[in-house]
């Protein structure tokens, strides 16, 4: 049975269910992205999402979705049915535990990048630190901008979807034709996870001028992924930093336990970080350049000043794990992926 096969057998509910059941990564429900693939294997109650890269590569998002004790087993029937193909396998965006068990498999593992995320129990913008914060909400709400959650149901009304449509236009004009967008690692408007997102969108004027989308998550730090968002180049001071601070207020109020800030690669990258044997030098050395020297390659410093102004208390490194070693075709295809160049 081919991938493709494997991946009808599991429908976009059961994937949903199973994120339920098993996902603890903060990013997981990207799994349900469009494009992305999901492999299964006999006997586990799980999936690895993955897409593939030409015809020698494929890229699995997160590592396994599955019970603890089931993450060897599924991630061994995924190389084996890789290595049938002849396939190599590389896994992006890591958490630690299944970058551990990468690693036990003989990838070459690097930090890739770091998570943040906010404990809402007690979290506030008080305090002389978040003044700055405090006045980018208050410039917006004295422009008269105006957050609203559109529910699902609504979000396909030709009307509601053309000003979406429209922010989408203006955003891409503002940032030029060499705009960079790590696809495979943010979430998206539609596709199959669009009814269990949750979308808000910053209104001035009359007229829609930003929007932002908050995805599910589950396990231990359950809560939302602050995922995509979306503003005209002339919308008020502000407005993205208004709808962050509505809707945090907003989960609060709703007991939700955390409020995940998301992915940001080339960024928090530490030595200490890096414990693995094996580990390239060599690609660790372009990781720090790129995050030195690469905002035209990707805006990692600006997305990291953005999430760290509202101080969140957890930063956890992600990593990147390569089968047999790091192969100059295994990171032109995954820069390829993620439209990275």
């Amino acid at each position: 049975m081919s991938t493709r096969e494997a991946r009808r057998a599991l429908t976009d509910g059961e994937t949903y269910d199973l994120l339920r059941r098993h996902a603890g990564h903060s990013s997981a429900f990207l799994a349900l992205n469009a494009g992305n693939l999901r492999f299964r294997t006999d006997g586990v109650d799980g999936f690895v999402p993955y897409r593939e890269g030409g015809r020698r590569h494929l890229f699995q998002l997160g590592g396994p979705v599955c019970a603890a004790g089931d993450r060897e087993r599924l991630l061994t029937a995924l190389l084996d049915r890789a290595g049938r193909e002849g396939r190599r396998v590389t896994g992006v965006q890591l958490p630690r535990a299944a970058a551990e068990l990468h690693a036990g498999h003989g990838f070459v593992v690097n930090q890739f990048g770091a998570s943040f995320s906010i404990h809402l129990d007690g979290y506030g913008l008080g305090g002389q630190r978040m003044v700055k914060v405090r006045n980018m909400v208050n410039r917006a709400r004295r422009e008269g901008v105006t957050v609203t959650e559109v529910p699902a149901a609504e979000r396909d009304d030709p009307a509601v979807a053309a000003d979406l449509d429209a922010v989408d236009r203006a955003w891409l004009r503002d940032k030029g034709r060499h705009v960079k967008e790590l696809d495979f690692l943010i979430g998206e408007r539609g596709g199959p996870g669009a009814p269990h997102r949750r979308l808000f969108t910053a209104v001035h004027a009359g007229r829609t001028v930003g929007y932002v989308s908050y995805s599910p998550v589950f396990g231990e730090r359950s809560g939302w992924l602050y995922d995509l968002t979306r503003r005209r180049p002339d919308a008020p001071p502000g407005t993205v930093e208004l709808v962050f601070a509505t809707v945090l207020r907003r989960f609060q109020d709703e007991g939700a336990g955390w409020l995940h800030l998301g992915f940001t690669p080339f960024v928090q990258l530490r030595p200490d970080t890096d414990a693995f044997s094996p580990t390239s030098r060599v690609l660790r050395r372009c990781l720090e350049l790129v995050a030195a020297k690469g905002q035209a390659v990707y805006p990692a410093a600006t997305q990291e000043s953005f999430k760290l102004k509202w101080r969140p208390q957890l930063i956890e490194p992600e990593y990147l794990a390569f089968q047999r070693g790091v192969s100059p075709g295994a990171v032109w295809r995954l820069m390829r992926l993620t439209k990275a160049v």
